[in-house]
């Protein structure tokens, strides 16, 4: 995940500080050197690492911290108000009129993701009671326009496209087509480049003077570090654009591109793509990545997705079942709505603490470890698991290709799960919502 090596660096920094009692000016200036050189270190531009520091230091050496009996605490509260704003402060939205069609231009390098997030984010409006549809603008790139229809489809978002025809004319003709039937998002999907070009600027220059495009997205890819913001400086400077779309903030990329962007180009992150699926997109929220990256979780956002799994009708129904006692087939349902959510690791770096949690304790195959055993049982065997003796067991371990051992603990920490929750049920707590299938084992209860 990105800003992984930078959370472990800044997570050791405040680890030796929080040791020390009272904090001096030279101990704040040591503290500051190290955040600079694992900022640089995540890719963040120099200039960006330089003014961060001293706007850190500024206040750190203030009698808000120097006189504080929790120094250490107080410095990375700053850090983190100071993270926010170099991110941005505040969620940007999107500027979308309410009548007449909305015009969003997608732009960007070929291999940036353009097309898949183009479809996410009209995926993303399609489910906030919008009517998106897409321009299929890019007639260069091989099976580009193929493609674009396919992710379309999936998402169930129209699809305009003349084939290899002339881009500007296809987006003219894509608006007029919108306006005329309705639809009040139109995103074009233009030709990307494997470098910044004058052909390519040309074309996209003269998409905007043809119809009156309302925003301008530029999609980046935040794997490629510190030249994703040269590119938005080139694109800013030469089309203008209102706001940038990072991509690949699952990987491993550095997270130098999310903290310098806006300083550099004073464009805002809007959306970030955190995954290959179309419902990988989430709204850039600067306060909620400071966390992450301070590794203190965005519980906001697992919130949010959370509820996207559970309408109000369901929880009521798994209250009720956790008060009568879990079965296999409920532990199933849970499993399938964690998975939908983005999976153990996902979840893990959203929960305060998750970037502390060993990389093979947050092992996705687990789930499918533990769901191979499930499908292997009967119907009766999930609904009442206490009635699996040691020949159903060998049974079901050959079924699902484990061992018996593996069965054993599944049995084990599902019966210790169910114990627990009629304990807490005992003391007056009730709990509603998301269920945790917390029954031993790692933090998330799977199979080691």
């Amino acid at each position: 995940m990105a800003f992984e090596g930078l959370t472990g660096k800044l997570n050791s920094i405040f680890s030796k500080l929080k040791q020390r009692g009272k904090l001096s000016e030279k101990d704040v200036q040591a503290v500051m050197r190290e955040i600079r050189l694992a900022l640089l270190e995540a890719d963040v531009n120099y200039k960006v690492a330089k003014e961060f520091v001293a706007s850190v230091s500024e206040r750190a050496v203030g009698a808000e911290v120097m006189e504080s009996l929790t120094p250490a605490q107080q410095v990375i509260k700053i850090v983190n108000d100071e993270l926010t704003q170099l991110m941005g402060g505040t969620v940007t939205e999107l500027k979308l009129e309410p009548k007449g069609t909305n015009v969003i231009m997608m732009c960007g390098l070929q291999g940036s993701g353009k097309t898949t997030h183009s479809v996410k984010i009209a995926k993303y409006y399609k489910e906030h009671g919008r009517r998106p549809m897409i321009a299929a603008c890019d007639v260069y790139r091989p099976a580009a326009i193929d493609q674009l229809k396919i992710l379309g489809q999936q998402a169930e978002i129209y699809v305009f496209d003349e084939g290899q025809g002339d881009p500007v004319m296809i987006a003219k003709h894509a608006y007029d087509y919108a306006r005329d039937h309705g639809y009040d998002i139109l995103f074009l999907d233009t030709a990307g480049r494997l470098h910044v070009d004058e052909q390519l600027m040309e074309e996209l220059q003269n998409i905007k003077k043809t119809i009156n495009v309302g925003s301008s997205l530029l999609v980046v890819d935040s794997m490629t570090g510190q030249d994703a913001v040269n590119v938005a400086s080139s694109f800013s400077e030469q089309i203008g654009i209102d706001g940038v779309v990072l991509t690949k903030l699952d990987g491993d990329a550095r997270g130098g591109a999310a903290l310098s962007v806006l300083k550099v180009t004073g464009k805002p992150i809007l959306f970030a793509g955190t995954g290959e699926k179309i419902g990988d997109i989430e709204q850039f929220h600067p306060d909620r990545m400071a966390s992450r990256i301070l590794g203190m979780g965005d519980v906001l956002s697992f919130i949010e997705k959370a509820q996207t799994q559970f309408d109000e009708k369901e929880a009521e129904e798994l209250s009720k079942k956790i008060k009568k006692g879990m079965d296999m087939n409920d532990l199933l349902d849970q499993m399938h709505k964690l998975e939908k959510m983005g999976g153990i690791k996902e979840v893990a770096r959203m929960m305060p603490g998750g970037a502390q949690i060993k990389e093979e304790d947050l092992d996705d195959s687990l789930l499918k470890k533990t769901e191979a055993i499930i499908y292997s049982m009967t119907p009766a065997e999930r609904a009442k698991p206490s009635i699996i003796d040691p020949k159903r067991k060998r049974r079901i371990a050959a079924g699902s290709g484990t061992k018996v051992e593996d069965v054993n603990r599944l049995l084990r920490q599902f019966e210790q799960s169910n114990k627990m929750i009629k304990q807490m049920q005992k003391k007056g707590k009730r709990r509603r919502g998301f269920f945790n299938p917390g029954f031993g084992g790692n933090q998330f209860g799977m199979m080691n």
